[in-house]
């Protein structure tokens, strides 16, 4: 419809006079400035369009379609178990497909409405249903699989721990014209913790660099940018405050123990890994 209407008064370019459709075709409207603009020329197409002498079917069409000039903004809102498992083909799809829509991950780590199972989001070591043992394998790094095709927008956010980042990164997402994926720290009962703390532990999952914040904009030179400081504290503090992981180690110290060993160490790792990523060029 936005196409259709772009071509509309391209047509009629001489008629609705240059400067106007010039203006109208060329505001990229990332900015709220900008779209505050793009509205109040629409306004100004309207009353010439309604004004105009000429009531024909071409002039009709304008009238009624002209809003479609305003950019939208699209958000397509899931959880983990949605976006890691049983949805990613089609969230893949959106985002190899270069249109402008916006995706946010509220992640649980865990299936959240259909009684706890595990997901792919599932952190090493975490007991949920199908992993009652803990979960063997590591966390399914969603971002940096979008941040593979070079053309999507991604953002890993915790309001709890950074608002102003989470908000930045929310804003930037929304002005990108292309895909953008957003991943918020989610935390919930399903993780066996006492809710009124939860943004305390989103602070915590941050800190310790069991949650890094980050970001990646194909706009700039450098489109890594990684918010959060270098990981203070231990992981094994975060994780007892966490039934999902207290009742393993409950159950097998031993385990719990070596769980919380390889996630401390990939906690180390990850961080080189995304600071390194900093200094990389796009091109």
């Amino acid at each position: 419809q936005s196409a259709f209407v772009r071509e509309l008064i391209a047509e009629k370019r001489d008629q609705i006079g240059a400067e106007l459709v010039d203006n109208l075709l060329n505001n990229k409207q990332e900015t709220e400035a900008e779209i505050a603009q793009q509205r109040a020329w629409v306004k100004e197409l309207k009353a010439k369009v309604d004004s105009c002498a000429c009531k024909c079917d071409q002039a009709k069409l304008i009238s009624m379609s002209a809003d479609y000039l305003v950019r939208r903004s699209q958000w397509i809102i899931g959880g983990d178990g949605w976006a890691y498992d049983i949805g990613y083909g089609g969230l893949d799809h959106v985002v190899a497909s270069n249109h402008n829509v916006n995706i946010l991950v509220l992640d649980t780590e865990v299936y959240s409405n259909t009684g706890g199972q595990a997901s792919k989001s599932t952190p090493k070591g975490a007991v949920a249903k199908f992993a009652a043992s803990g979960k063997v394998t590591g966390k399914k790094d969603l971002g940096m699989m979008a941040v593979a095709y070079g053309s999507c927008f991604v953002g890993q956010i915790s309001l709890g721990a950074n608002p102003a980042h989470a908000i930045k990164t929310l804003v930037a997402a929304e002005s990108y014209n292309g895909p953008s994926l957003v991943i918020a720290y989610s935390h919930c009962i399903g993780q066996g913790i006492d809710m009124k703390t939860g943004m305390e532990l989103q602070k915590e999952a941050v800190k310790c660099g069991y949650w890094p914040l980050w970001s990646y904009d194909p706009r700039l030179e450098k489109p890594f940018v990684l918010a959060s400081k270098a990981p203070e504290g231990l992981l094994a503090d975060f994780e007892a405050k966490q039934n999902r992981f207290k009742s393993l180690k409950r159950a097998n110290p031993e385990a719990a123990q070596k769980f919380t060993d390889e996630a401390q160490a990939d906690i180390f790792k990850r961080y080189e890994y995304y600071k390194a990523l900093q200094d990389v060029k796009k091109n």
